[in-house]
């Protein structure tokens, strides 16, 4: 089968495409075709081994697969004979954040991994862009305990994890959603049924004289100290990245008992997401923002696009 290969960590000039063994699932495993990945901030964790403590999840001191990728959307082809969860043509999507080798033709997966049934209706396109980021915005929000009629600010609203965040709050939460993005996608967050959206190039998103419960930055661009004065009392702020001078870390206990929190949760229960992400697609309570596709054989240009921080959404990869 056709997979991506890489000798070991370092950016995408490692990457070569080639002809691999066809896996095979073991009893307890599936054997799935792949039809759809992506190429997302974690594949760039795992390809780079960066930050280096990543390196103690994806394998150390060699990367436990020689394939990337973290998500796909596929269908099951073959099963062992311990496996009662799914069957051959079940049309599945997945994600697992420490690498799952999926930029391939075929991947095995266990049983009792995070793997969910597809809605009927929808394409391996849109299932395979509503896992990476969905996991990640979801994660923030029920672990920020986001409620029903709070005011949620979210900078980066334009990426795979803000574009996810913004529908999830809006129609599974039912939070006031005010959307930071840069002009070019603006009508693109809007037709997500997003009212309230600020252009950072044209305007100080900090300027506001509103005030939020919770304030999301999904890319890792702004700050604590910079978005504390828009929080309201017992206001939390999140951010995706560790921050200037890796301060994410440290300051979850630092403002631990201050009226205004910084919180950085560990992402959890990637099952529990797929489940979600099924019910709204199936309900079209979200529809994932897709920036462009590429082919397995392009795999080194999408992730140097990737890697340049200029996407909007999700970046796919066709499977041939």
């Amino acid at each position: 089968m056709l997979a991506s290969y890489r000798p070991h960590y370092g950016g995408p000039e490692i990457l070569s495409i080639k002809e691999l063994p066809k896996p095979h699932p073991a009893d307890d495993e599936l054997l799935i075709r792949v039809h759809v990945s992506t190429v997302n901030r974690t594949d760039c964790g795992v390809l780079w081994g960066a930050p280096f403590i990543f390196r103690f999840f994806v394998g150390f001191p060699k990367a436990r697969h020689v394939s990337t990728g973290t998500d796909f959307a596929g269908v099951v082809e073959a099963v062992g004979k311990n496996v009662t969860r799914f069957k051959p043509g079940d049309r599945l999507f997945g994600f697992n954040d420490h690498g799952a080798a999926t930029h391939a033709a075929y991947v095995v997966q266990k049983e009792t991994a995070a793997l969910a049934l597809m809605p009927d209706d929808c394409s391996f396109e849109d299932a395979a862009a509503s896992a990476e980021g969905a996991h990640y915005a979801w994660n923030y929000i029920r672990k920020a305990n986001m409620q029903a009629g709070d005011d949620v600010l979210v900078y980066g609203a334009s990426g795979a994890i803000g574009s996810a965040a913004v529908q999830i709050l809006k129609n599974h939460t039912g939070a006031n959603v005010t959307a930071v993005c840069n002009g070019k996608t603006i009508e693109r967050i809007r037709s997500l049924g997003i009212d309230k959206v600020i252009n950072y190039e044209t305007e100080d998103f900090t300027a506001t004289k509103q005030r939020y419960n919770h304030i999301l930055d999904a890319v890792g661009k702004s700050s604590f100290a910079v978005c504390k004065q828009l929080l309201k009392e017992k206001g939390k702020y999140m951010s995706s990245e560790l921050g200037p001078g890796n301060e994410n870390l440290y300051l979850p206990f630092t403002t631990m008992f201050t009226s205004k929190q910084m919180i950085f949760p560990i992402p959890t229960d990637i099952r529990g997401t797929l489940a979600l992400m099924q019910q709204l697609l199936a309900a079209k309570k979200f529809k994932p923002l897709i920036d462009r596709s590429y082919q397995l054989d392009q795999l080194a240009e999408a992730f140097t696009y990737v890697n340049s921080g200029q996407k909007t959404g999700n970046v796919l990869i066709i499977m041939p």
